[in-house]
C-alpha cells in the first residue's frame, strides 16, 4: 500500500473528533447510573464496532482470526484487556476529577506511556529513539506532554484548595482529587496497552 500522508491526517482528525467528543452523548443521560451507560458505550465501542469494522475490512473476519497464531491471539486479548481496565478507570477519571483534569492527566499519561512502552519493551529504545533525530524531537515532546499534565495537576490542587467542599460538590459530585488522580493515573497507564494490541 502506497503511502497516502493526506488520508493519515484525515484518519487522524476522525480520531481526534471521536476522542474529544465520546463523552457528549453521557452528558444527556440523568436516570442512569455511570457505571450503566459506561458499559452501553463500552458494549459498542469494544465489541461492536471491532466486529462491524474487522468485517467491512476483511472478507471474512472468523477465518482471518482462526489462521492467527496462539500467541498473538493471547498478546493482543492480553493487552486488550489491560486496555479496557484503562477505559473502565477512565469513567471513573471523569466521576473524581471532572472532564478537563482527568482528560489532561489521564490522555497525557496514555499517550506519553504508549509513546515510549513499545520501543523499551521491544529493545530498540538507544537505537530508534535516543539514536535519531526524530526519536529525540518524539522525546521533547512526551517532556513537553507530561509538563502540560503537571501543569493541570497543580491547577486542579489549587482549584480544590480554593474551593469550599460545598463548591467542589457542585461543581462535580463525587469530586475528590487524591482519588482521582491515583485513577487518573491508572487509567492512562492501562490505557496505554492498547499500543501493543
Amino acid at each position: 500500500m502506497a503511502a497516502n500522508p493526506a488520508l493519515g491526517v484525515v484518519f487522524h482528525w476522525l480520531g481526534g473528533l471521536a476522542s474529544g467528543s465520546f463523552y457528549v452523548p453521557y452528558r444527556g443521560v440523568r436516570r442512569w447510573s455511570w457505571e450503566t451507560y459506561w458499559l452501553v458505550g463500552g458494549f459498542f465501542s469494544w465489541i461492536i464496532a471491532p466486529w462491524f469494522l474487522g468485517s467491512l475490512m476483511t472478507r471474512d473476519l472468523v477465518a482471518v482470526l482462526s489462521e492467527a497464531p496462539a500467541k498473538t491471539l493471547f498478546w493482543s486479548f492480553f493487552f486488550g484487556l489491560l486496555w479496557g481496565i484503562g477505559g473502565l478507570t477512565f469513567g471513573l477519571t471523569m466521576r473524581f476529577l471532572g472532564l478537563s483534569l482527568g482528560m489532561a492527566v489521564a490522555l497525557g499519561l496514555c499517550a506519553a506511556f504508549g509513546t515510549l512502552m513499545p520501543p523499551i519493551f521491544s529493545g530498540v529504545f538507544a537505537s530508534q529513539v535516543l539514536g535519531t533525530n526524530s526519536g529525540r524531537v518524539i522525546l521533547l515532546g512526551i517532556v513537553v506532554c507530561l509538563l502540560g499534565i503537571a501543569a493541570a495537576g497543580l491547577a486542579g490542587i489549587y482549584k480544590e484548595r480554593a474551593m469550599s467542599p460545598e463548591q467542589q460538590k457542585a461543581a462535580i459530585q463525587e469530586f475528590n482529587l487524591r482519588k482521582g488522580l491515583a485513577v487518573a493515573t491508572l487509567s492512562g497507564v492501562m490505557s496505554a496497552c492498547f499500543a501493543y494490541g
